[in-house]
């Protein structure tokens, strides 16, 4: 199955650029172009793109409506999508790798250049580097409580009582917390940061903003991009992200 791309720029002659080069590689396959924020996340929910081009100068119906935003928007509701960006203003660079971008290119960009980048991404995911999280069927529950050990996790009609320690992680999806247990999945309206306070530090780190993860239950880490990391459990399907900071941090934790 072919590598859905979307292009979210507001020059159609960038877009038709990139797209011709895309074309090229038949691994990959065009799903949506768009030219503003609000297309791009109309595009996005009814494509469902692995991969986004993004201008930075793009704009929106307000004044902070940037290609930066959109970004932000984008990877809340997909943690794992592959951000470049494709701009003029070289100037946005670091804003842009605190999104854990996977690269940016500054026009005019070279053949060769983006090229490349989808050659990385195609291998990537030929080799199983990182692979999408499969969601499953789960209760929607309220905001949980910590009590001692367990997280009291509250439903319209009843109560579940998550252990600490059988937590392998909890990642952000769909504008909502899920938590995934050894056995279970339970979803919540709290944040990651109110999550984050009722977890031992020792045992759990927040590994990227949209992930915590129980150190304990971590099978092994891989290369995913150029300044992020992709985590694998014991026991569960779902990986998460894992920041260059992060990595140096867990590095020293079990030196």
């Amino acid at each position: 199955m072919a590598i859905k791309v979307m292009l979210v720029d507001d020059e159609p002659g960038v877009r038709l650029v990139l797209r011709k080069i895309i074309e090229k590689h038949q691994e990959f396959e065009v799903a949506a172009e768009c030219s503003d924020l609000t297309e791009a996340i109309l595009q996005f929910r009814k494509t469902a793109p692995e991969v986004a081009f993004i201008d930075i100068g793009i704009g929106g119906t307000r004044e902070n409506e940037n290609g930066i935003e959109c970004a932000r928007i984008l990877t809340d509701l997909n943690p794992k999508l592959k951000i470049i960006f494709a701009t003029a203003h070289a100037e946005y660079m670091s804003e842009a790798f605190e999104l854990y971008a996977f690269d940016y290119l500054v026009k005019p960009f070279s053949l060769d250049r983006v090229d490349r980048t989808l050659k990385r991404i195609a291998e990537m995911t030929e080799s199983g580097a990182a692979p999408g999280s499969r969601y499953e069927k789960g209760e929607q529950l309220e905001k949980p409580e910590y009590r001692q050990d367990r997280l009291l996790v509250k439903g319209k009609e009843s109560m579940s009582f998550v252990d600490i320690p059988d937590i392998v992680l909890i990642q952000r999806e769909n504008h909502a917390t899920v938590i995934y247990t050894h056995q279970d999945r339970y979803v919540t309206s709290v944040s990651l940061s109110e999550l984050e306070k009722k977890l031992n530090p020792s045992q759990f780190l927040r590994s990227h903003k949209s992930y915590i993860i129980n150190l304990s239950c971590i099978r092994r880490i891989e290369p995913y991009g150029r300044w992020t990391y992709v985590v694998y459990f014991k026991g569960r399907t779902e990986d998460a992200l894992l920041t260059a900071d992060k990595y140096e941090e867990l590095k020293k934790r079990f030196q």
